[in-house]
C-alpha cells in the first residue's frame, strides 16, 4: 500500500486515479478486519469525495492533499457521519458539524475514510476499554496497539490508510505510535484546534497525526495548525513552515536520568537510548543527564487533574441531553442513573467517580488544587531544563507492545503513561519516532521533547536522528 503522501502523489502523478486509489484501500481495510481497527467504514462518502478530488486534479485545482486517504479517530466530529467515543452511551449518535482539525485535511483534498477504534472516552492504554472490541497490534495480533487511539495508530501501519488523526490527553498518540513502530506527534496544548474533539480533559486533549514519516507529520500540522475562532484555547502564534528550520551546528540534549533507571524498564530500551546518546557525543554534540526528581508525581498528578475534567466533560451524556437512554428508566433521577450506569463502560465510569470524589467538599483542596500546584511544578522545571537545553530525550514507553489481556490491574495499566503524561501536563509538544526494534520482534519509540511552539525543532531533530 501506499505509506506516505510522496508515494499517493506518485501514483496520481502516474495517472492513477484518487477512486483507485481509495478502492485499493478500502480491499486492505476489508483484508485486514481481524486487527478491529475501523468502528465505521464510510465507503460511500470516501469514493463520491474521492470522484470531486479526480475532478480537481484535471481542472488542476486540487489541494495538498488530493488524494491522500485519512481515518479519524472515533471522537473527532465530521458532518453527516457517526461518532461515539467508542461508547454505548454514544452509539449511532450523528454528528451535526465538522470539526475543525478535520475540516482544514478536507480542504486541502484529503480522503476521510472512515472512523477508528480506540478507548472508550479516550480513557486508555491498550484499545481494550472500546465498546467495540479491543484492537489488535498489526506487528503481532497477540499484543495490545496501545491506546488510546489504538485503531489511528494500527491503521497507519497496516497501510489501511496514508495517515490517521489521534487525541493525545496523556500519550494516547505516542504510546500507539511507540507500539506499532510509527510516527506520532503531540502539538504543543493549543497548536491546533479542539473545536470538534469530543472532551475526555480540556486542558490535556490535543489532536495530532499519525504517520509512516517525519515530513507527512510536518505536513498535516502545517495544514491543521493555527488560530480558530471555535476555540478560545487554540493558540493565535503564527504557523511556520516545519521542517525549514536549521538546526544548531551543536546541540545541547538533556536525558532525564530518571527515566532510564526507573523500575521495570526495559534493558534493551535503555541500551538503545545509551547509543543514540553515544552516537551524538561523537557527533559533537553535548548530551547531559538532568536529573527530573518529580517523574514519581506525574502518573498521580495527572489522574486526579484529568479524572476531575472528565467528570465535568462526561455529565453532559446522561440520556437526556444526548446519547443512549436505558429502556428501563423511570422518572427523571432513574434515567439518568440508569442510562449512565448501562450507557459507560468499566474504565470510564473508575474514571468519573475518581474525578467527582477529588472535586469533592472536604477533598477539592487536598487533591485538585494540590495537583495543579504539582502541574505548575513539572511545567517550571520542564521549563527551566529548555532554557538550558535544545531537547529533551527519553523513551516514549518503558517496555514494548504487551499481551492482550496481560494487564488487569488498573494501576499498572496507568503507569504505562509515565514518559509521556509529562508532555500533557506542562502543555510541550512531543514526538515518538521509531527507532528500535526489541529482539522479541516488537518496535519501540524515543521521544523528544521540545520548548513550547518549537515543533518545527522536535521534527527537525528527528530527522536529524533518522539519519
Amino acid at each position: 500500500m501506499y505509506r506516505t503522501i510522496d508515494e499517493v502523489k506518485e501514483q496520481i502523478l502516474a495517472g492513477k486515479s484518487v477512486v483507485s486509489i481509495v478502492e485499493d484501500y478500502l480491499t486492505a481495510i476489508e483484508k485486514r478486519k481481524d486487527l478491529n481497527a475501523f468502528t465505521e467504514v464510510f465507503t460511500k462518502s470516501a469514493l463520491e469525495q474521492a470522484k470531486l478530488v479526480d475532478d480537481k486534479i484535471k481542472a488542476g485545482t486540487a489541494g495538498r492533499l488530493a488524494g491522500v486517504v485519512v481515518g479519524i479517530k472515533d471522537n473527532l466530529c465530521y458532518k453527516g457521519h457517526k461518532v461515539s467515543a467508542s461508547s454505548k452511551i454514544l452509539d449511532n449518535f450523528e454528528s451535526l458539524f465538522t470539526g475543525t482539525a478535520v475540516q482544514r485535511l478536507l480542504d486541502e483534498d484529503a480522503i476521510i475514510i472512515g472512523r477508528l477504534n480506540c478507548d472508550e472516552f479516550a480513557m486508555g492504554s491498550s484499545n481494550e476499554t472500546s465498546f467495540h472490541g479491543a484492537v489488535k497490534n498489526p506487528v503481532d495480533t497477540t499484543k495490545v496497539p496501545g491506546g488510546s487511539s489504538g485503531g489511528s495508530a494500527a491503521a497507519v501501519a497496516a497501510g489501511l490508510c496514508t495517515v490517521s488523526l489521534g487525541s493525545d490527553t496523556g500519550g494516547s498518540i505516542r504510546q500507539p505510535a511507540s507500539f506499532t513502530g510509527i510516527y506520532g506527534l503531540k502539538p504543543t496544548y493549543g497548536r491546533i484546534s479542539r473545536y470538534g474533539l469530543i472532551a475526555y480533559a480540556s486542558s490535556f486533549d490535543q489532536i495530532g497525526p499519525f504517520t509512516n514519516s517525519i515530513k507527512d507529520a510536518a505536513l498535516l500540522l502545517q495544514i491543521m495548525a493555527g488560530k480558530d475562532a471555535f476555540d478560545s484555547t487554540a493558540s493565535s502564534n503564527s504557523v511556520p513552515t516545519y521542517l525549514d528550520k536549521q538546526l544548531p551546528e551543536k546541540l545541547k540534549i538533556a536525558v532525564l536520568k530518571e527515566c532510564l533507571e526507573t523500575e521495570g524498564m526495559d534493558a534493551e530500551i535503555v541500551a538503545k537510548m545509551k547509543s543514540i546518546i553515544s552516537d551524538l557525543e561523537a557527533k559533537g554534540h553535548a548530551v547531559e543527564l538532568v536529573s527530573f526528581p518529580y517523574l514519581k508525581y506525574v502518573v498521580p498528578a495527572y489522574y486526579v487533574l484529568t479524572t476531575a475534567e472528565a467528570s465535568s466533560n462526561l455529565s453532559r451524556f446522561d440520556g437526556v441531553h444526548f446519547g443512549y437512554r436505558s429502556k428501563d428508566a423511570v422518572g427523571v433521577e432513574e434515567t439518568y442513573k440508569k442510562s449512565r450506569s448501562e450507557g459507560f463502560g468499566k474504565e470510564v465510569k473508575r474514571r468519573i467517580m475518581a474525578g467527582t470524589f477529588v472535586l469533592s467538599h472536604g477533598y477539592y483542596d487536598a487533591y485538585y488544587t494540590k495537583a495543579q500546584k504539582v502541574r505548575r511544578v513539572l511545567k517550571d522545571k520542564t521549563d527551566e531544563i529548555l532554557s538550558d537545553f535544545d531537547f529533551i530525550l527519553l523513551p516514549t514507553t518503558p517496555s514494548t507492545a504487551f499481551d492482550l489481556g496481560g494487564l488487569k490491574d488498573p494501576i499498572q495499566m496507568y503507569l504505562q503513561d509515565i514518559f509521556t503524561v509529562h508532555a500533557n501536563l506542562t502543555g510541550h509538544p512531543a514526538l515518538s519516532i521509531p527507532l528500535g526494534n526489541h529482539s522479541n520482534g516488537m518496535p519501540f519509540g524515543i521521544q523528544i521533547i521540545g520548548k513550547q511552539f518549537d515543533e518545527n525543532g522536535i521534527l527537525n531533530f528527528a530527522q536529524y536522528l533518522e539519519k
